[in-house]
């Protein structure tokens, strides 16, 4: 198993990257989430891979995140998803969302994944929701809420809110009210679920 290549990015491409390690240039079909994060070709560069072996063809998959290459294997072990189709799902949606309709058994969101019908979106529900652990879950679903970017106190209040068990876009909206009617930008974790338990 090829667990990551360290070399020279030598092209990039929305799909595929070349990469030369040692004098030895490897092709590999990358998802469009690590797309956005590579550096410029003729740079350094790390990617995590997934070797794929088949009868015909060994292929290399990479990643940039270590999340990217976990769910990339998550969906794989799904039956009737292989590797262009997991590849596919990480282009269409990020690592938080694919989590977050899993968890909350989204199939129309699913469904919207390039290739995915709605008897496979179903599948991936069934089949992964008891393997994403509660705490990623949360975070998946907290994540999905439209607070500012960078605000992670709002989204930890949110998920602390939902293991109280209180829905997604009540939990939600309690928080926003509460960041509005607090003073402080800085106000904690606690301070916000207080003042949204108190509204």
């Amino acid at each position: 198993m090829i667990a990551f290549l360290d070399g020279t990015l030598v092209e990039k491409q929305p799909t595929h990257v070349v990469m030369d390690v040692n004098g030895v240039g490897y092709e590999v079909f990358i998802p469009l989430s690590s797309f956005d994060r590579l550096p410029a070709a003729g740079t350094r560069c790390r990617l995590l891979t997934h070797l794929s072996v088949r009868e015909d063809a060994h292929v290399l998959f990479g990643f940039v995140t270590a999340a990217e290459r976990q769910l990339f294997s998550l969906l794989m072990s799904v039956s009737g998803i292989g590797p262009k189709l997991a590849l596919s799902a990480l282009s269409g949606l990020s690592v938080r969302e694919i989590k977050a309709a899993i968890a909350g058994g989204d199939i129309k969101r699913l469904s919207s994944i390039s290739g995915v019908g709605k008897k496979t979106a179903e599948r991936m529900v069934v089949e992964l929701r008891d393997k994403i652990s509660a705490g990623e879950a949360l975070e998946a679903v907290a994540g999905e809420a439209d607070v500012a970017p960078g605000d992670q106190t709002s989204r930890d209040a949110i998920a602390a809110l939902i293991a109280l068990g209180y829905r997604q876009d009540e939990a939600r909206k309690m928080v926003l009210a509460a960041r509005r009617d607090l003073p402080d930008p800085a106000a904690s974790v606690e301070a916000l679920i207080k003042k949204a338990l108190s509204a």
